[in-house]
């Protein structure tokens, strides 16, 4: 069972640039807490301190059988990363417009957790109505090729 959590708001309100896969740093319960697809990314953010990566607001529900060893469910997370992808993340976050947003938590095929992160820059309202009016008329197309054979 492979779960792959996705943060579907990200794209919808961001223009998502360059992206990074990250490890992440965890405490026992919150992998297998992961494991069962019990995470969530929404109103996740990263910031770049000291030279490390933070995953801030990622919520992970504590762990069912984790007796008082379980973990703090909103607590911030280190990411890990190659110093030439921090070095290119902290000169982006600096960038008026730009921030580093989480887009998808995944397992690996080694059982390790895996955070896809973006270099993402904000989009405004009327973009955002321009990816609305496309969804639709792309379901509307769809929907009349299936009618019509």
């Amino acid at each position: 069972m492979n779960s792959v959590i996705k943060n579907k708001r990200a794209s919808f309100d961001y223009e998502l640039l360059e992206t990074f896969t990250a490890g992440i740093v965890l405490t026992g319960t919150e992998i297998k807490s992961i494991r069962l697809g019990k995470a969530s990314l929404t109103d996740t953010y990263c910031l770049v301190e000291k030279g490390e990566v933070w995953v801030k607001n990622m919520y992970v529900a504590e762990y069912f059988y984790g007796t008082y060893n379980n973990h703090a469910v909103r607590r911030d997370r280190k990411l890990l990363l190659s110093k030439r992808e921090i070095h290119k993340l902290e000169t982006a976050s600096r960038n008026s417009g730009f921030t580093i947003v989480p887009t998808r938590l995944f397992i690996n095929e080694r059982g390790l957790a895996k955070l896809v992160i973006a270099i993402a820059k904000g989009k405004r309202e009327y973009d955002k109505r321009n990816v609305i009016k496309e969804r639709d008329d792309k379901r509307e197309m769809a929907r009349l090729l299936r009618h019509t054979s």
